[in-house]
């Protein structure tokens, strides 16, 4: 980490059962706290959809550009899950 790197605490909320499979990575020396834990994992997932991102828009370079409003109801259909899905009219 960057010193001075700027930090805001706030409060999470997450299942019982994963904080105690951090709280084990933990005992076994795989993580230093949670508060470390979370920052990884947060690193992790900015990274990858950052390179989700980047191959998206690396294939719609390479078939015509971004997606009109019938095919982005399609992937949302087969991407998103269901109880997140947007009722939208193709």
């Amino acid at each position: 980490m960057v010193s001075g790197m700027a930090t805001t605490k706030l409060t999470i909320t997450i299942d019982d059962a994963q904080l105690k499979e951090i709280q084990s990575l933990i005992a076994a020396g795989q993580a230093a706290n949670v508060s470390a834990f979370v920052k990884h994992a947060v690193a992790v997932a900015l990274s990858d959809a950052a390179g989700w991102q980047e191959i998206l828009n690396q294939a719609l370079d390479k078939t015509g550009g971004p997606l009109s409003k019938k095919e982005r109801a399609w992937a949302d259909e087969i991407l998103l899950p269901r109880n997140t899905r947007k009722k939208n009219a193709a």
